[in-house]
């Protein structure tokens, strides 16, 4: 990376960073293995400690670039830098807000697709679209704790709030950064973050939905897959090599690190591995809490996405333009119910409350007797005794949330909150209302225009109304029912400004008084529930607070635990870059047996013209043609489409490259299946498979089907 694209206050560190990153990549290219091999591949494993469970030594004869460098986050997916002209691999599902931001009647790339034949085509990607680049990573937790031991409670977390705020504040200087420490396994392992943060992100490549999103809703967490799901960003920044938003005159981003394509793919038993920035997990929580959420906040919140994707389904029935305005919207609650589906499954055939007893039940036995370890059963009672405190408050919250549908209500919410935020010092500011986070809360209004349809968003708001009317008095805000029940919902879509961008935008700089003397229907709903929603904050605040030495107890000594019995122990997933290890698997069930390609050919069986099957005819004509060149497998002459892996993945790693053992990408994670989601509680090896689209049919598709070479050349050079 040139020196233009980072402050030069930060070089140093960056330089440091990036060679450690080196050494790291070097071990991680020549391991076969991160664990143990009674425990599979299991595990989303920090940076830091993939090499610890290397089980050969780096062949320092191989050519290494620096493959961690190259992946970035995208929101919550993720993305890699494949060009030195800030070229970005991800999948179609991952910018599929962006087809749909730039579509419209007369242009519509979410049905026929987009390739940008020169940079000056490239459009403007969803306001909001971000990308992340790691710039420093490192453990800081002997600079946090030096010197605290003898401390008492009050002293210490004085001290150390001081110590981390001493840690971020040159990261925070700096402009276009985000700055974190995060805290694992309760406090013992404490890491600093800085990322760069992108914000001119342009569209450069999306094949056609029928093919991105092929097999739709039928084949989404299934196998067999045929689905084409990947697609192309670029990064831009300011002449100065500074991150800017979109501008014209702005320049492509040069990045520290880029990925090396493989053609010749992969197959079964081969070793790969995978990056990416996993969302969430809840591996490790108590037996109890996994309980709940499977046996009823799981339930319920499957009920409400069904009932929504119902509401979008009839509202937009019929009318091709508001269908495009919500497919996105559609997609996204589409996807995260059929997830619940396999959940919800999964829990069941694989019995994962009992597992998580029995392991808690080990760990107690194994920490009776042991110094240090007495205040374990002691935590566990008091997490135990405030998880049905947790539960009413997340089981609640999940039916209020039904009120966000209404976008504009949601907007009139957001900027109310963040007038009150702007009446505090900046550092004392909620997450996500700092003024920093200015250009996010622009972006998230400007979103609404492309995705909103007022006789839409009222039939939502209707239902949502009735859905929070079913709440307890005591969970409602009797202000806002009063408010409501006096207005007449067509009068208050015909009286709000807020559908208009620009009055939308004009509210984020106006006092909170302003916004109480509004007689604009959705700010006058947003003020009277603004009361409800901090109480509702502070209780759960509190709760946290309650029990934040309970956790920390019992994730330290599941920590402790896990190291001494040699099983894996690694943090939940958070966002943060995760790495994982698998291998090209097929997945043996009762019955029937999963072979770990799917082909070209498998595809035009499905294909059916319309519905989920609605490939383009022109990607239909070039497999009935088998023109696959050197991209077919040299024994069979088939197009790999599809294949299988055990790599350990969830949420976020969606876009994860998919590596071979020299660092080359072979592949993008686009998938799990049915089987395989309840790992997100409990890894359950012999369910866990992920679902990767193949970079040679990628690739192909590009040269045959869409006219895109000139991007492949881009990537890999003239061949």
């Amino acid at each position: 990376m040139s020196a233009k694209h980072s402050a030069p206050v930060a070089n140093a560190a960056r330089d440091g960073f990036l060679k450690r990153w080196v050494r790291l990549s070097t071990l991680l290219l020549a391991t076969t293995a991160f664990a143990g091999s009674a425990h599979g591949d299991e595990g989303m494993w920090l940076i830091d400690q993939t090499a610890g469970y290397a089980s050969i030594a780096p062949d320092s004869s191989e050519k290494v670039t620096l493959p961690l460098g190259a992946v970035t986050a995208l929101g919550s997916c993720t993305a890699s830098f494949v060009s030195s002209a800030g070229l970005l691999l991800t999948n179609h599902h991952c910018l599929s807000g962006s087809v749909q931001y730039n579509s419209a009647p007369d242009r519509n790339y979410w049905t026929n697709g987009f390739v940008a034949r020169e940079r000056r085509d490239e459009l403007p990607a969803a306001p909001g679209t971000r990308i992340h680049v790691i710039e420093q990573w490192r453990e800081v937790t002997r600079e946090l704790d030096a010197g605290t031991a003898g401390l008492a409670k009050k002293q210490r977390e004085k001290l150390v709030e001081s110590r981390r705020k001493a840690l971020l504040a040159p990261c925070e200087s700096l402009p276009g950064r985000r700055c974190y420490i995060r805290s694992y396994w309760g406090g013992t392992r404490q890491y600093f973050e800085q990322r760069l943060e992108l914000q001119d992100i342009r569209l450069v490549y999306a094949p056609a939905a029928g093919l991105g999103d092929f097999g739709g809703d039928t084949d989404n967490w299934n196998w067999p897959r045929h689905s084409g799901d990947f697609g192309f960003y670029r990064a831009y920044v300011a002449p100065d090599g500074t991150p800017a938003p979109y501008a014209a005159g702005n320049i492509p981003y040069t990045p520290p690190a880029v990925l090396t394509v493989s053609r010749e793919g992969v197959s079964e038993g081969e070793p790969v591995w995978t990056a990416g920035f996993p969302v969430s997990t809840n591996r490790l929580a108590t037996a109890a809490e996994a309980t709940f959420d499977l046996s009823r906040y799981e339930p319920a919140w499957l009920a409400l996405l069904k009932d929504y994707e119902a509401q979008i389904v009839a509202a937009t029935a019929g009318q091709a333009e508001k269908q495009m305005r919500y497919a996105n919207i559609l997609d996204n609650a589409s996807n995260y119910r059929k997830k619940l589906i396999g959940s919800l499954a999964g829990a069941e055939a694989a019995n994962v409350p009992a597992r998580k007893q029995a392991f808690e039940a080990a760990l107690q036995r194994w920490a009776k007797g042991k110094a240090g370890q007495d205040k374990l059963a002691p935590a566990l009672g008091i997490l135990n005794a405030a998880a049905s405190e947790r539960e009413a408050m997340r089981l609640y919250s999940l039916q209020r949330s039904t009120l966000e549908r209404a976008q504009l209500l949601q907007a009139a919410r957001v900027l109310y909150r963040w007038a009150k935020e702007r009446g505090k010092a900046d550092a004392d500011r909620a997450a996500g209302f700092r003024d920093a986070d200015r250009q996010l809360v622009s972006d998230r209004l400007r979103r609404i225009q492309s995705r909103f349809d007022a006789l839409v968003d009222r039939s939502l708001f209707e239902r949502a109304l009735e859905e929070y009317h079913k709440l307890p008095a005591s969970e409602r805000s009797q202000a806002f029912e009063t408010h409501v029940g006096a207005m007449d919902l067509d009068q208050v879509y015909s009286a709000t400004r807020l559908g208009n961008l620009d009055d939308r935008l004009a509210w984020l700089d106006q006092p909170a008084s302003a916004f109480e003397r509004s007689t604009d229907p959705f700010i006058q709903l947003a003020v009277t529930l603004y009361p409800d929603d901090e109480a509702r904050e502070e209780a759960s605040r509190a709760l946290s607070k309650r029990t934040e030495a309970a956790r920390d107890t019992y994730l330290a000594a599941v920590a402790a635990y896990r190291n001494a019995a040699g099983m894996p122990a690694y943090p939940d997933a958070d966002g943060t870059m995760r790495i994982s290890r698998g291998r090209i698997e097929r997945q043996v069930r009762d019955g029937e047996i999963w072979t770990p390609f799917t082909t070209a050919v498998g595809l035009l069986e499905k294909q059916r013209g319309d519905g989920d099957f609605n490939a383009p005819e022109r990607l239909v004509s070039a497999i009935r043609a088998r023109d696959f060149g050197a991209y077919a497998v040299a024994d069979t002459g088939q197009m790999p489409v599809n294949f299988l892996s055990s790599a350990d993945i969830t949420n976020g790693n969606s876009g994860s490259p998919t590596l071979n053992a020299k660092g080359e990408i072979v592949g993008l994670v686009f998938d799990g299946t049915t089987d395989g989601v309840i790992s997100d509680w409990f890894h359950v090896a012999e369910r866990n498979r992920t679902i990767h689209v193949d970079i040679r049919f990628i690739l192909w598709v590009m040269e045959k089907v869409d006219g895109a070479g000139h991007i492949v050349r881009e990537m890999t050079g003239p061949q």
